[in-house]
C-alpha cells in the first residue's frame, strides 16, 4: 500500500536584496513510498535531497507539486488537530541533532514532549523512556537529567532515534542519521530502523551521500543531482548496471572493501 505521493515537487530559492536570483534546488520530481518500504535518497551535497526531506516534514513550502500522505495533501492540513496527527505519523531525524533541541530542556523533558503527540498510552513513562535510551546504546541514568550541551554529537543523535522509537511513527525522514554516530553503534541504530519497519510497518526515506551504505539497508535507492531523481531501481540495479554517468561516479566513490564483499 503507498502511504506518500511526491508528484512534481518543485522548489525555487529566490537570494539577493536589489539583484534577485533564482536557485532551483528541486527540480519537479516525482516519487512514491510503500507501506514497509526502506528507500534511500543519495546524492552529493547540494543535490536538493534535505530539501525534498523538509518540504515533505512540512518545514520548506514548496514552490509547486503535491504532497499526499495516505491520501490526504499535506500541504492543505490546517487545524492543529490534523497538524498533530501527522506529526505523530511522519517524523524527521536531522544530520544537525542539536538543532533539534531546546538548550533550556533537560533530556528528560526532550522525550516526554513526545507523549503530547502520543496522547494517554496507558503506561509508565519513564519505563518507556529507559527501554527506547537502552534500544539505541544509551544508559539512561548516564542521560537523563542533563542538558544537551552536555552530551556529545553521537550521544544527542542517539536520542532523537529514541524519540523516533517512542512515536512509532509511519514515515521516518532520516538526514544522514548516522554520520555522527561512532561506527561501533551505527549498526545499532541502523537496525532499529528495521526493527521499526519490521514490527510497526514504518517506512523509512533514508537520505545519505554513501551508495556504499545505501546498497545494504535498502530496498530501493533513488540517486538525486542537481534537484532531479536521475536514477531509481533496486540496489542490485544500481549498483551493479548504473544508469546515469553521476551514479557510476558516486559507485566508483565506494570503498574497496564494499565492494569486494559485494562482489561489484
Amino acid at each position: 500500500m503507498v502511504i506518500l505521493e511526491v508528484e512534481n515537487l518543485t522548489k525555487i530559492y529566490v537570494v539577493g536584496l536589489l539583484r534577485k536570483k533564482e536557485i532551483l534546488a528541486v527540480n519537479n520530481i516525482s516519487f512514491r513510498v510503500s507501506e514497509k518500504e526502506f528507500i534511500s535518497l543519495v546524492g552529493e551535497s547540494g543535490s536538493g535531497k534535505t530539501t525534498t526531506a523538509r518540504m515533505i516534514l512540512r518545514l520548506l513550502k514548496p514552490t509547486s507539486g503535491s504532497i499526499r500522505f495516505q491520501g490526504r495533501d499535506v500541504w492543505s492540513l490546517k487545524k492543529m488537530e490534523d497538524l498533530k496527527w501527522y506529526w505523530r505519523q511522519v517524523h524527521g531525524i536531522f544530520q544537525d541533532p542539536f538543532a533539534s533541541y531546546n538548550p533550556l530542556y533537560r533530556i528528560d523533558r526532550v522525550l516526554n514532549q513526545v507523549f503530547n503527540l502520543i496522547g494517554d498510552i496507558g503506561a509508565d513513562r519513564e519505563s518507556l523512556i529507559r527501554e527506547a535510551l537502552k534500544e539505541v546504546g544509551l544508559r539512561p541514568d548516564e542521560v537523563l537529567g542533563r542538558y544537551p550541551h552536555e552530551l556529545s554529537g553521537g550521544q544527542r543523535q542517539r536520542i532523537m532515534v529514541a524519540r523516533c522509537y517512542l512515536l512509532k511513527p509511519r514515515l521516518i525522514l532520516a538526514d544522514e542519521p548516522v554520520s555522527m554516530i561512532d561506527a561501533s553503534t551505527r549498526a545499532g541504530v541502523l537496525n532499529l530502523f528495521s526493527r521499526l519497519r519490521d514490527e510497526y510497518g514504518t517506512s523509512v526515506i533514508f537520505i545519505t551521500h554513501d551508495l556504499g551504505l545505501a546498497y545494504y539497508v535498502s530496498d530501493r535507492i533513488m540517486i538525486m543531482y542537481r534537484g532531479e531523481i536521475v536514477e531509481e531501481g533496486s540496489p542490485e540495479e544500481v549498483m551493479e548496471n548504473p544508469q546515469h554517468p553521476y551514479t557510476r561516479k558516486l559507485r566508483e566513490d565506494v570503498p574497496l572493501l564494499y565492494r569486494k564483499w559485494s562482489g561489484f
